[in-house]
């Protein structure tokens, strides 16, 4: 692995280790650009704290600790400072303003709720028993809203919508959200995280039309521990995916600056 971008801190508070870890990890496992994206703060109404996302007030901590670190491994290793991030379109815009004190060099695109993740009678965490069949639609409507912002450098797991109706409403829907990546030119995340865990992402049925349209993919660890850094096991596996399926990998990235 040449290239991961998706790591976190503990900041998020559901992964473990220090930022230097994940890096000596990275330079033993022959890395050569590592870039942090942590869950992305926002500016939410009504005092609500997020329960899996750094604060703002952390934002700078985050921002100076890895600028440092760049520049002491800077030898060794390439390190970008991003955020993984929802796309709130009632909150976008404020979150930039506030990103843009310490500005995070790229975004990837992590929809993990459908809804909003403040309103708790509106929220459905994509990822878990209480996703509903229904909600496909409105999964994939907010995940182009993204796409199209050209914010994102890329998207993360794509496939991560737990779904269980037809196929071919399954299809139809995902159709929608690969045709707005091609169509900016935004590469879809083959999770690694996934494979570790044994979820259900990556899903093969979305990979297969993936390559039936020739999308462009990334390999992202999605690590929120040191040890989960280019796991070869699991690069493997994801390296099997793409070549399953005809996809056109992605090995390094040109960042989008999302202040542009």
């Amino acid at each position: 692995m040449i290239a991961n971008y998706h790591t976190h801190t503990a900041r998020c508070m559901h992964a473990s280790g220090s930022e230097e870890e994940y890096i000596e990890k990275a330079i033993a496992e022959g890395v050569k650009i590592l870039g942090f994206s942590d869950h992305a703060p926002f500016p939410y109404p009504n005092g609500y704290v997020s329960t899996y996302k750094m604060t703002l007030d952390e934002a700078e901590d985050y921002y100076k600790t890895l600028s440092f670190l760049r520049e002491k491994y800077k030898d060794k290793i390439q390190i970008y400072i991003g955020y993984e991030s929802e796309y709130y379109e009632d909150l976008w815009d404020a979150a930039l303003r506030e990103w843009r004190k310490f500005p995070p060099e790229y975004l990837i695109l992590g929809q993990h709720f459908v809804g909003t993740e403040y309103d708790r009678t509106r929220a459905t965490y994509v990822y878990a028993s209480c996703g509903r069949n229904e909600l496909l639609p409105e999964y994939v409507d907010t995940v182009v809203k993204g796409i199209k912002t050209g914010k994102f450098t890329y998207v993360a797991h794509p496939d991560i919508f737990t779904y269980g109706g037809s196929l071919g409403e399954y299809e139809r829907q995902m159709s929608r959200l690969i045709e707005a990546a091609i169509s900016e030119d935004v590469p879809l995340e083959i999770n690694l995280l996934g494979i570790s865990e044994g979820r259900m992402y990556p899903r093969l049925d979305f990979w297969r039309l993936a390559g039936s349209y020739g999308a462009k993919v990334v390999v992202g660890c999605d690590a929120h521990e040191p040890r989960r850094v280019a796991v070869p096991t699991e690069i493997g596996r994801a390296m099997d995916i793409v070549s399953k399926y005809n996809l056109k990998l992605s090995e390094t990235l040109e960042l989008r600056n999302p202040f542009l």
